[in-house]
């Protein structure tokens, strides 16, 4: 299982840029919530930008991670 730190520590090594929150909707690890602001994301579309964070997440989309609800933003939509 992967903490709240650890899922924002790997978006955030991705995104070094970027400002960036994790939620556990669940408490139980496992279902996440993240808001991406990235000027990385201008002029790529929404389906782009979620695959980007998923990359980014790695193995951690397939094994730990069951559910991730996401926010990507440009700076100038957040």
């Amino acid at each position: 299982m992967l903490d709240v730190s650890a899922v924002e520590a790997m978006l955030k090594a991705a995104f070094p840029d970027g400002t960036i929150t994790v939620r556990d909707l669940t408490g139980t690890s496992d279902h996440f919530e993240a808001s991406v602001v990235s000027a990385r994301f201008e002029g790529i579309s929404r389906v782009e930008r979620h695959r980007m964070v998923y990359a980014s997440l790695g193995n951690a989309m397939s094994g730990p991670i069951h559910a991730l609800a996401l926010k990507t933003l440009t700076p100038s939509e957040a």
